[in-house]
């Protein structure tokens, strides 16, 4: 068991080179401008690898995934839990070429903001109400037909460990209007790189990869209802934190089932 001072050192070490590998970033930018879409990705994904073994030599974390032999060689949709910072990096790695469904004021954060525009990032505004959803599945089927997979996270934020939401119904109006499959994707990662707090816990990061859901023929509802069910019972697995239900995410418009 490592000390407080301890952890806290190891964290502002990480945190300070990760602003660093952040700034070195830029000539990767400029040069992703000149790349086909599908290798952008490939590229920062490559970045986002280095970024975690940063965090397993400072900080101590690691990782397992389980399930990658569900998924499929054709691209879909991600539907992931969403706890942390550390989703963001590893599943770059873990799937694909990918982009990701978030809220437009992330662009806006210098260098970081402009790695997410150059990967396609579908930006939209949480406020949007039915232009936003509008935009996730006109964006998010262009995407897929490119080729690349699309990442959401249902729950709309990062939610503490012990902690669920209902999913908001984009990912999976985007899956039953484009008939793309989702993957369901599960975690515990706030467990050691926590949300709120400044400290980052040595620890394994337990990843499971749900099976492929075939979306064809089903309606938004039954698709979310699916995988909802399927994350809950995972992280009851892999967390040892007692799951309490938060308020309903005011953005689920889950009795839409078009």
């Amino acid at each position: 068991m490592q000390s407080k001072p301890m952890l806290f050192f190891r964290s502002l070490l990480f945190y300070l080179l990760l602003g660093l590998a952040t700034v070195m970033v830029v000539p990767l930018l400029l040069l992703c401008l000149v790349l086909p879409g599908t290798q952008r990705n490939k590229a920062m994904a490559r970045w986002s690898t280095g970024v975690m073994e940063i965090l397993r030599v400072v900080c101590g974390v690691k990782y397992e995934v389980v399930g990658l032999q569900n998924i499929p060689s054709e691209n879909g949709i991600i539907l992931c839990k969403h706890q942390s910072a550390w989703e963001t990096f590893a599943l770059q790695f873990i799937f694909p070429a990918q982009v990701w469904v978030l809220k437009r004021e992330l662009l806006w954060i210098p260098i970081f903001g402009w790695g997410l525009k150059v990967m396609g990032a579908i930006a939209i505004d949480r406020k949007g109400g039915k232009k936003a959803l509008m935009q996730v599945i006109q964006q998010g089927t262009e995407r897929l037909k490119r080729g690349l997979w699309v990442v959401i996270f249902p729950e709309g934020t990062r939610i503490p460990p012990g902690k669920e939401r209902r999913f908001s119904i984009g990912g999976a109006m985007l899956a039953a209007r484009s008939g793309y499959p989702v993957v369901p994707v599960a975690h515990n990662a706030g467990e050691f790189w926590t949300s709120t707090g400044f400290i980052i816990k040595p620890g394994t990061v337990k990843v499971v990869v749900g099976p492929v859901l075939d979306t064809k023929g089903l309606k938004a509802g039954e698709i979310n209802d699916h995988t909802e069910h399927w994350i809950a019972e995972q992280m009851t697995e892999i967390s040892l934190v007692p799951l309490e239900n938060l308020p309903e995410n005011p953005q689920n418009t889950k009795k839409a089932e078009a």
